[in-house]
C-alpha cells in the first residue's frame, strides 16, 4: 500500500483519489480553498457538462493538442465509464444536444456530492484550506510535500492536479506549473483558450449582446484559412464571444497573439451569393420606392440593421429603384462576407481552459507518472492538454485522472 498525497481537489484530482483509494492505497487531497471542485462548480453555468457521449473518434478529434498522448487513458476511462461512475455514485444524467452529457438535476454540485460521498466510502482523507507550497523529491525520486505554514508530509506518490491558470479566482494559479518547472520538467508557453476575442472596429461594440444563429465564420490569415465552422456567436462591447468564436481561439490563439487576424461572417450560409442576390433584388422589388435604409428590415435582426447599411457604403436615403446592380451585388457580397478584425485573446479570468502546460512527451500516457522524477504524476489540466466545449476538458480531467490513481502500485 502506497501513501498517495494529492495537490488540488477538482475534477482530476478527486477522480485520482479515487481510482487510488479503490485499490486500497493510503489518499489524502490537499486543496488550497474551503470546499473541493470550486472551478467544477461554476462549469457549464453552474451545470457542468460531465463529458460528451460521441464515439471515441469523436473524442479524439475534440482535442486540440496533443490527442495521441490520451489514447492510453481515454481507452481505459472512457466517456462511457465515466457515464456509468457517475450512475454508480448516485448522480443520474442526461444527454444534450450535441451529445453533451450533464447531471439529470442540472446542478453541479450534484456532481461533486457525489464524489465527495464516494471519497468518503473509499476512505480518502481530505485536508481543506491547505495549499501545497513545494513538492520535494531527492535522487530522482518523490519524497515529500511542504504545505503552507512550513509542514512537511512525506509520502509514496504524489499526484499533481492543480489545474491551469483560467478562472484564477477558483485557485487555478498556476502552482503545478511552478511544481513541474522546480522538479526539471519543461512548461510549454500558456496562453488562454476557449476564450472571447477582441475586435478593431468600433462598430462592433453598436452590436454589443446581439446573438448571430446558424452563421458561418472563417479566420484568415492573409490567405491562408485558419478555421472555418457554422453554429452561434455574439458581439460583446470588446469583441467577439459565443460557441463559434470559443472555439475559434483554441485554432487561432497562438497566432492572434503574434499578429491580426481577419474574421469573416457570413450571415446566410444557406444561401450561395447568386440566390442572396436574388434575394435582395426581390425585397428590393418589393420596396422599390422606399429609401434603401427602410428596406432591408427583413434581412437582418434590428441592431444590425444600420451597421450593414453603415457598411454597404450605400447612402441610406437613396431610393432603392435607383441602386445599381453592381451596389446590390457588393451589399450581397457584405452579407455573406462581413469583414471583422481581431487583434487579441481576452484574459485568464475569461477563459475556460489554458492551452499549454507542463510537456506530456516527459509523461508516461498510460500512468501519468513522470519520466524524469519516480513517485511524482501530472493530471488534467495543468498537462499539456486542451480541447473543444462540448464535456472534453472533463473528460480529459476524468480519464488523466482515473489513469494516475489506478496506475499506483
Amino acid at each position: 500500500m502506497s501513501k498517495v498525497l494529492i495537490a488540488g481537489g477538482g475534477a482530476a484530482g478527486m477522480c485520482a483519489a479515487a481510482a487510488a483509494a479503490e485499490n486500497g492505497h493510503e489518499v489524502h487531497i490537499y486543496e488550497k480553498n474551503d470546499r473541493l471542485g470550486k472551478k467544477l462548480f461554476i462549469t457549464g453555468k453552474g451545470r457542468c457538462n460531465i463529458t460528451n457521449a460521441c464515439d471515441m473518434e469523436g473524442l479524439f478529434d475534440a482535442v486540440v493538442s496533443n490527442s495521441k498522448f490520451l489514447y492510453s487513458s481515454f481507452y481505459s476511462f472512457t466517456n462511457e465509464d465515466v457515464i456509468s461512475f457517475f450512475e454508480r455514485i448516485g448522480v443520474k444524467t442526461k444527454v444534450e444536444r450535441g451529445d453533451r452529457v450533464f447531471p439529470a438535476s442540472d446542478h453541479s454540485s450534484d456532481v461533486i456530492r457525489g464524489l465527495e460521498r464516494e471519497m468518503e466510502r473509499l476512505g480518502v482523507h481530505i485536508h481543506l484550506s491547505t495549499a501545497v507550497r513545494q513538492i520535494k523529491a531527492a535522487d530522482g525520486r518523490f519524497e515529500k510535500i511542504v504545505t503552507d505554514g512550513g509542514r512537511e508530509v512525506p509520502g509514496d506518490v504524489c499526484i499533481v492536479a492543480t489545474g491551469g491558470l483560467s478562472y484564477q479566482a477558483t485557485g487555478s494559479t498556476g502552482d503545478g506549473l511552478r511544481f513541474a518547472e522546480n522538479l526539471g520538467h519543461t512548461v510549454t508557453e500558456c496562453m488562454p483558450s476557449l476564450v472571447p476575442m477582441e475586435c478593431k472596429e468600433e462598430w462592433v461594440k453598436e452590436l454589443q449582446g446581439l446573438s448571430l444563429r446558424n452563421v458561418r465564420a472563417a479566420v484568415y490569415d492573409g490567405r491562408k484559412k485558419l478555421y472555418e465552422d457554422f453554429g452561434e456567436m455574439l458581439f460583446t462591447h470588446y469583441g467577439v464571444s459565443g460557441p463559434l468564436m470559443l472555439t475559434a481561439s483554441s485554432y487561432v490563439g497562438k497566432k492572434l497573439k503574434q499578429k491580426e487576424l481577419q474574421l469573416l461572417i457570413d450571415l446566410k450560409p444557406a444561401l450561395s451569393e447568386e440566390q442572396l442576390d436574388q434575394r435582395v433584388l426581390r425585397d428590393f422589388e418589393e420596396n422599390r420606392n422606399r429609401q434603401f435604409k427602410n428596406a432591408v428590415g427583413r434581412l437582418f435582426p434590428a441592431k444590425l440593421v444600420p451597421v450593414m447599411i453603415k457598411l454597404s457604403s450605400i447612402d441610406a436615403e437613396k431610393k432603392v429603384n435607383t441602386i445599381t446592380k453592381e451596389e446590390r451585388r457588393q451589399f450581397a457580397g457584405l452579407i455573406k462576407h462581413l469583414p471583422v478584425t481581431l487583434t487579441g485573446l481576452r484574459d485568464y479570468r475569461e477563459a475556460i481552459i489554458t492551452r499549454g502546460g507542463v510537456s506530456v512527451k516527459e509523461v508516461d500516457p498510460g500512468t501519468m507518472e513522470s519520466k524524469l522524477v519516480k513517485g511524482i504524476c501530472f493530471c488534467g489540466e495543468v498537462l499539456d492538454l486542451d480541447a473543444l466545449t462540448g464535456g472534453f476538458n472533463l473528460q480529459i480531467a476524468w480519464s488523466t485522472g482515473h489513469a494516475a490513481g489506478a496506475g499506483i502500485v
